[in-house]
């Protein structure tokens, strides 16, 4: 009889805690078009996998009659559960719970899960939705952060990290999910910042809405603290479990292998339209390589100028690194130099080949480049290519020039394969810049400078707007037939199977950050 009382009073602290900051708080989230906490981490995972822990945490401020409220769980649900089969560990801020504030209590919850998922070697996934620092705690709140950054960092390379915005994310806060591999973000629901609007309009006397601050559309367009976008919290959920399929558990394995499946029927070599200035999207060309033509991109809204993500080829996940000749005519600038030199980072950290497709006339000219750091941004891109030694492919598409050449993985950086289509333009500048240049005193001294000047264009495309001289000099392996493509892809990942690279021994580099 003792027994089951015992076992009935767990059930009913269970059930109170279970229950966050009551129905009529629930009630309030549910009106927000939001799921609660609980519901968030039981339709992400598989079903019936989830374990909670430490349920009965409490706070332990006593100051501001803090000692007479209670806030079951302290405003974070913590625990394991499996994606596929595979183990997790996963924490939800719960915004029905004092706003989801995170003090000492909350913030040593996540942390413990934090040093699990470390200690684990299992991915880490933080669900957010907090009103920031609780105030009644002090700088215990601020340690509280502290102690998440340090872990983040800590884990960084060693196991993904997911952080999914739900809700408000502000403050110090901010700077968790910031820490992270990948950020997702809601329509309508999910807000990053710094300072709110309120403070905004004090201090600098700007009217500005929390959408346009730092909301979902903001982050995945603007900022690009974002990586993926979805209209629902169930469209974002798919997401993460579509990314998981790609991604491994942790440093120490290779992403999950598929079954081989070849693309669908499509004809590679009519992708790239004849007129050199002629735009297209290069998604097609990835999806015309790709197991099954998939290809799940990150980042997809924000520097579109280059296109990354993941793919398979003959059943292994690779990613992808591309020049979208549809925008900026693909040129690299600041974002998108960082934006690739992150995704290579991460791609080298968790044992993922790298392919990379380049067709751009280089980098973006203009005195707002040059002002905002395009030298050290663009820095970044040959820091981490140059880094990376994870099997690196490199396959020339149309126009190669300049610094863009050099960047985009080529054999000057470490790139393990070069192949080049044969329409392939290889040089400094392109044909006509380059004429202007160099044959500036024929042209003008010419009595039709006009026909001269298409003469030499003649001439400097017959020498160098060509994969030939550079394959001459050993910077390219191959000149391929676009329909080669994904055998030279497939055969060039097989036999780097096994690549071994030893580097000098150093505590660690410095990048331009």
């Amino acid at each position: 009889m003792m027994e089951e009382d015992s076992i009935q009073d767990l059930q009913k602290k269970r059930e109170e805690a279970q229950l966050g900051g009551g129905q009529a708080a629930i009630n309030k989230q549910m009106s927000l078009g939001k799921l609660t906490a609980r519901e968030r981490v039981i339709e992400l995972l598989d079903e019936n996998s989830f374990q909670e822990y430490d349920l009965f945490i409490q706070h332990v401020a006593r100051d501001f009659d803090m000692e007479k409220k209670s806030l079951p769980g302290d405003g974070v649900i913590t625990g394991t559960g499996t994606i596929m089969g595979k183990p997790v560990c996963i924490f939800a801020q719960d915004f029905t719970v004092a706003g989801g504030s995170l003090g000492l209590a909350h913030a040593r919850k996540i942390t413990k899960i934090m040093d699990h998922a470390i200690k684990m070697r299992v991915p880490l996934i933080g669900i957010n939705d907090s009103g920031g620092a609780r105030v009644q705690e002090g700088v215990n709140s601020l340690a509280g952060y502290g102690e998440i950054f340090f872990r983040n960092t800590q884990a960084s390379g060693v196991i993904p990290q997911i952080s999914v915005i739900l809700g408000p994310c502000a403050g110090g806060a901010v700077y968790s999910p910031a820490l992270t591999d990948f950020v997702f973000v809601v329509d309508n629901i999910s807000k990053m910042f710094i300072t709110g609007p309120e403070i905004i309009k004090t201090v600098l006397g700007e009217e500005v809405t929390m959408e346009e601050l730092g909301g979902a559309r903001t982050q995945a367009t603007t900022t690009g603290n974002a990586h993926f976008f979805a209209e629902t919290e169930h469209e974002c959920f798919q997401q993460i479990k579509q990314l998981v399929t790609y991604i491994p558990w942790n440093n120490s394995r290779p992403p999950l292998a598929f079954e081989p499946m070849d693309p669908l029927p499509m004809d590679i070599s009519n992708i790239i339209p004849s007129d050199p200035r002629e735009p297209y999207d290069v998604r097609e060309v990835i999806k015309a390589v790709s197991d099954s033509s998939d290809f799940f991109e990150v980042q997809k809204d924000w520097a579109q100028n280059i296109v990354i993500g993941y793919g398979r080829i003959d059943g292994e996940t690779v990613g992808f690194v591309a020049n979208q000749p549809k925008v900026l005519a693909g040129v690299l600038d600041v974002d998108s130099s960082d934006k690739a030199a992150r995704f290579i980072r991460f791609c080298d950290a968790f044992n993922i080949p790298i392919i990379t497709l380049v067709d751009l006339p280089g980098y973006l000219p203009g005195v707002d480049q040059e002002h905002a750091g395009v030298i050290r941004h663009g820095a970044k891109m040959l820091y981490a290519y140059s880094e990376a030694t994870v099997p690196k492919i490199t396959v020339i598409l149309r126009k190669a020039y300049g610094g863009g050449y050099i960047a985009m993985n080529s054999r000057h950086l470490g790139a393990d394969f070069v192949f080049a289509w044969p329409k392939a333009e290889i040089a400094v500048m392109g044909p006509e810049g380059a004429v202007n240049l160099i044959f500036r005193k024929e042209i003008m001294e010419a009595e039709d400078q006009e026909a001269m000047r298409l003469i030499k264009i003649a001439e400097y495309k017959e020498k160098f707007a060509n994969p030939y001289f550079a394959a001459g000099q050993g910077y390219i392996d191959a000149v391929i037939e676009p329909a080669e493509t994904r055998q030279f892809l497939v055969h060039a990942i097989r036999v780097s199977e096994s690549k071994t690279v030893v580097t000098p021994k150093r505590k660690h580099g410095i990048p331009p950050f």
